[in-house]
């Protein structure tokens, strides 16, 4: 711990480094954003336009169910048309995951255990190795082996840990280490505990996510408590925020999270107040539109949006753009933490969507200049 504000600093677990596609995952890569597809898979151009929604919103990684052949046989038309690489879900089904693997997918989520026989569960770790493909072991608490509830009684964490461990033996068996591993439940309680015992029983690198969190803004909660206890103490290498809302709301809350806890920045970080009897302008209405009108912008930088001055000016001053409400109408914009000019009857969202976009482009253009420089 030595950073400038160490109180700040997340030592991250130390794990292998696997590859899902173009995708490092583990290691000192950073931490991946992924989500999944709700269109049928078998329905290839539907599939295909949701992943394209998810690119644009900055997926890392897209996963997508494979329950049938049908769904294996759009799959290569699938890879074929997007950038990011591919997950194929598979349960219980052996050949499934081998069409998965011979279609392109990057990665095969499975549980070995439920694939079948040695025989079977070598069959698909051949043709993992023949094609590229990582694996994940996924395991939830709500399918836990029936041999282990007997044990346990019920799904706890060290029934979930303990089945993680019997399928990643069975991968190891088969001389295949190129696999992650989940132990997700809906109750955050149960997933950060399985996840610290999984943690400190192997250096495989983690999927992380509170799985069925709920609708937008309970699973957001759910998740946000859950998944930020364990990546503060530095356990997770990828992550998913499991919604029963918009695929591409996962993408977003998943960056949120991760940019709360400076783990990795993408797009506009605003910095806002909740409004009170002292704002001079409507702050809660002109964050919405400004959220709106960003949310284009990848490039990492921040915000202030702040009703006074009571809070503004010391927040102006540590954000790239700062924007403060002052008196009989006329506002306080900083930039780079200095304040550069005062803005009366002008629409405030219009004028700060230009200064950002102005700001981005600058830091954009500085990296290239860097990275030319470098070369």
């Amino acid at each position: 711990m030595n950073g400038l504000r160490p109180w700040r600093d997340i030592a991250r677990r130390k794990s292998r480094q696997i590859s899902v596609g173009s995708v490092k995952v583990g290691g000192d890569a950073p931490i991946s954003v992924q989500s999944m597809t709700n269109a049928l898979t078998s329905d290839a151009n539907a599939t295909i336009n949701q992943i394209r929604e998810l690119e644009e919103a900055g997926a890392d990684i897209v996963r997508v169910s494979c329950p049938d052949e049908e769904s294996t046989a759009a799959l290569k038309e699938i890879v074929r048309a997007v950038k990011v690489p591919i997950v194929a879900d598979i349960h219980f089904h052996y050949k499934r995951a081998i069409e998965a693997a011979e279609a392109g997918a990057a990665c095969l989520r499975i549980n070995p255990g439920n694939i079948g026989s040695a025989d079977r569960v070598r069959e698909v770790i051949k043709a993992a190795k023949d094609h590229g493909c990582s694996m994940r072991i996924g395991v939830n608490a709500g399918s836990l082996e029936r041999d282990l509830l007997e044990k346990y009684g019920e799904p706890c964490p060290e029934a979930m840990v303990e089945s993680a461990l019997d399928h990643a033996r069975i991968l190891e068996d088969g001389d295949f280490r190129e696999f992650k591993i989940s132990v997700k439940a809906s109750d955050p309680f149960l997933a950060v505990a399985a996840y610290q015992g999984l943690a400190d029983a192997c250096d495989y690198p983690l999927h992380v996510g509170i799985t069925e969190a709920g609708g937008l803004r309970s699973g957001t909660v759910k998740s946000s408590i859950g998944m930020g206890m364990l990546l503060w103490s530095g356990i997770g290498d990828t992550i998913r925020v499991s919604l029963s809302a918009d695929p591409v709301e996962e993408i977003k809350v998943g960056f949120d999270i991760l940019k709360s806890l400076g783990l990795r920045h993408r797009g506009v970080n605003v910095i806002s107040c909740p409004s009170c009897a002292r704002q001079q302008f409507n702050v809660i209405k002109t964050v919405e539109r400004l959220e709106q009108a960003l949310a284009h912008i990848a490039t990492p930088m921040s915000l202030s949006v702040i009703g006074c001055i009571v809070n503004g000016i010391g927040e102006a001053e540590l954000t790239d753009v700062g924007f403060t409400g002052g008196g009989k109408g006329t506002h306080q914009v900083y930039l780079n933490g200095v304040p550069a000019h005062r803005l009366q009857d002008e629409d405030i969202v219009e004028h700060l969507v230009k200064l950002v976009e102005a700001k981005a482009a600058e830091i954009e253009a500085k990296k290239a200049e860097l990275a030319d420089a470098a070369e």
